[in-house]
């Protein structure tokens, strides 16, 4: 945030989990005090398939980009094209296990816990 191009952006979105660090009220003043053209994006709570870009970005960095240093933009963009190119030889499907129905009980849950309709 302190380096161009996140230093002179008028803003910066930040699109985070739910992690101790970066949840709360207290946090996100923080982080915001501290860079006023910051703007947290957070994941819904219980959305393990967001989750699954923290993933492949934890993959890309630790494959990829460590422990690299990068001349310049284009060698840093030819090398994260030729991993995704990589990655998808090597990807298969996902087979999700939490269903809509899934979803549904937890809305109802937490809107008997709050006393609202429940969902459609």
């Amino acid at each position: 945030m302190t380096t161009e191009p996140d230093a002179s952006a008028q803003r910066v979105f930040w699109i985070v989990d739910n992690g101790s660090s970066h949840a709360g009220k207290t946090s996100v003043q923080r982080l915001q005090t501290a860079w006023p053209n910051l703007i947290l994006v957070h994941l819904p709570v219980h959305a393990s398939w967001l989750n699954q870009i923290e993933i492949y970005f934890s993959i890309l960095q630790r494959k990829a980009l460590i422990p690299r240093h990068f001349h310049n933009l284009d060698e840093l963009a030819a090398r994260i094209t030729a991993f995704q190119a990589a990655w998808q030889q090597r990807a298969r499907p996902i087979d999700w296990r939490y269903t809509r129905r899934d979803l549904n009980d937890l809305l109802d849950r937490l809107n008997e816990r709050h006393h609202l309709p429940a969902a459609a």
